[in-house]
């Protein structure tokens, strides 16, 4: 029985990775030790480690203006670290934050340790659209609603809201919004590499590896080289993005063994026609699982259908009662880890890069035999 993981991170990786993985885990490539025992200073892990840099800027087409660093503390980490590198780089010392759900008012939250931290805009309302109603953080406020103080250091966005399954597909013009100087910066955790993006959008990207770029332990932070050297006087050394880029990701001992597992992905994405390939097998993806969910009264996606995730789908059944069976009958069937968040509840089927079409078909399948037996 083929079994499909769902998971919303630490999530599915390719196989092809996985397998190579396990074939260089005694000895790689001749050098007669794991990476998990290399020197992080050694020829070996400075090869592994700039390749990954190099293909990851093939892939995003990041200019050399920008510094690539893989980090660590999760993206979760970064609601701090960025704050403590980026307030201090404008003198009114304040940032703007956009709430479309849980991670970004998480990161709201966080960053108000440290200094004068704004709501530009929030979805935390019921709002109605051509007779519809939506919920709270299952839509995106219209940019031109937005309001951008054009003395902040820089506007926070969470492109896509990996619990509430909400995701923005274009970023706003900061010049049509009279702020052209504040540079954006993007939780993109739950859907960098899964289509190609500007980068130079952005001032600073970030994303924890572990939904969509590889293992868990990992932070990839792209960031304008221009915003570098301004950290606040107590950012830890080993935070400040000035430190960690001037090394190449190695002012301390980083989490070696999950770039090198990133390295493995970037390499599987190069080879399988990167980002645009990526893109067109996405969409395909999330198109099959919510035509299924559309066809349907039995199940309901909360979102609004202009900013739904294609790679996190939240679901809940009519009858909320079924809520036990509809799980114990999907893993029966190989269909893993599709309970949704505990802050939610109902389901979630994360459709990251490694999922293949033949993964969401199996669940489509299982949506449908269900609502046969229970509807």
């Amino acid at each position: 029985m083929a079994v499909w993981n769902f998971s919303a991170g630490p999530s599915k990786l390719p196989t092809e990775v996985l397998e190579q993985a396990a074939a260089e885990m005694l000895d790689w490539h001749g050098s007669g030790m794991s990476v998990m025992e290399m020197s992080h200073r050694g020829a070996e892990f400075t090869q592994i480690c700039d390749e990954a840099e190099d293909d990851l800027r093939t892939l995003m087409a990041i200019p050399d203006d920008y510094a690539v660093m893989f980090m660590q503390g999760g993206a979760t980490a970064e609601n701090a670290i960025i704050p403590m590198n980026l307030l201090e780089t404008r003198p009114a010392k304040t940032a703007d934050y956009v709430l479309t759900g849980s991670w970004s008012v998480k990161s709201y939250k966080e960053a108000q340790r440290f200094g004068q931290i704004n709501v530009a805009a929030t979805s935390k309302s019921v709002r109605e659209f051509e007779g519809k109603t939506y919920g709270e953080f299952c839509w995106v406020p219209d940019v031109n609603e937005w309001k951008v103080n054009p003395e902040a250091s820089y506007l926070h966005i969470c492109t896509n809201e990996t619990i509430g399954g909400v995701e923005m597909f274009e970023m706003p013009n900061m010049a049509n919004l009279g702020v052209a100087d504040v540079p954006l910066a993007l939780d993109m955790s739950s859907h960098i590499l899964a289509r190609p993006f500007d980068v130079t959008q952005a001032g600073l990207i970030y994303a924890g590896a572990q939904k969509n770029a590889g293992p868990a332990g990992v932070t990839i932070v792209i960031v304008k080289r221009d915003l570098l050297g301004k950290a606040m006087p107590y950012c830890p050394s080993a935070f400040d993005f000035a430190n960690v880029a001037a090394e190449r990701s190695r002012f301390n001992t980083p989490p070696t063994y999950s770039i090198y597992i990133c390295g493995l992905v970037f390499k599987w994405l190069l080879k399988n026609g990167g980002l645009t390939a990526m893109a067109a097998r996405n969409q395909a993806k999330a198109d099959c699982l919510y035509n299924a969910l559309d066809a349907s009264d039995f199940y309901h996606n909360m979102v609004h259908p202009a900013y739904r995730s294609q790679m996190n789908v939240p679901f809940i059944l009519r009858d909320e009662s079924l809520n036990s069976a509809f799980l114990e009958g999907a893993k029966q069937r190989g269909l893993l880890a599709l309970k949704g968040h505990k802050s939610v509840g109902g389901m979630r089927a994360s459709i990251y890069n490694a999922m293949p079409l033949e993964g969401v078909q199996a669940l489509v399948d299982y949506l449908k035999e269900f609502e046969r037996s229970h509807g």
